[in-house]
């Protein structure tokens, strides 16, 4: 086995757990990140990045939203809008994620845990936790924040229902160049008409 290979397994044996405990908190969040896992990796073959970035995406991805562990279940589960601080808690859960894969202590986990914290960065620096910009975030940041908005409308949850693919593509065209990467928002369109995470349109 190669030893990106090797990595990859080792990381996944040790977050395997915490990825359990999360889908008895919020079942629907555990279901969301294998999603996008599998939205990212496609855009990460298509992209051509490297073998070890593409270990690291396939990492970062599965478990982009696992420092939701560590919020309040009256924040993570509530039926409705969060109010300011409640989003302002919300948000830690970049860093908290990439604190937790962090404490792996594995080779190949600072990788994976920068595009974790860097998920919620906005292509034009108006994003979370470090205001970065353009291609100061890591492409596998700017991936998973792609798949991550795609699934997050496609599916229903406790605060919103689930809008038509038509619906979906409208909103990431338009904001794509403030939140999203133009370049990897034109692959993503292509990808996703072919994919079977494709939203229904009825």
């Amino acid at each position: 086995m190669e030893p990106e290979n090797n990595v990859y397994e080792s990381l996944l044996r040790y977050t395997k757990a915490l990825s359990a405990a999360l889908g008895y908190r919020d079942l629907m969040t555990r279901l969301h990140s294998e999603r996008v896992c599998g939205l990212s990796l496609v855009m990460g073959i298509r992209c051509g990045i490297e073998k070890q970035e593409l270990v690291a995406l396939r990492i970062s991805s599965s478990f982009h939203d696992i420092g939701k562990i560590g919020i309040p279940d009256a924040i993570l589960l509530k039926p409705g809008k969060l109010d300011e601080a409640e989003w302002e808690v919300m948000k830690q859960h970049s860093e908290i994620g990439a604190n937790i894969m962090l404490a792996t202590e594995l080779d190949g986990s600072r990788r994976a845990a920068v595009a974790i914290r860097a998920h919620h960065e906005h292509y034009d620096g108006n994003g979370y936790p470090d205001g970065l910009l353009g291609e100061q975030i890591p492409i596998c940041a700017r991936i998973i924040s792609i798949a991550d908005s795609y699934d997050a409308m496609a599916v229903t949850r406790t605060y919103h229902k689930a809008k038509k693919h038509r619906d979906i593509l409208a909103i990431l065209r338009d904001e794509t160049g403030g939140k999203h990467d133009p370049q990897l928002m034109s692959l993503f369109l292509d990808i996703i008409e072919k994919s079977r995470f494709k939203a229904l349109d009825s």
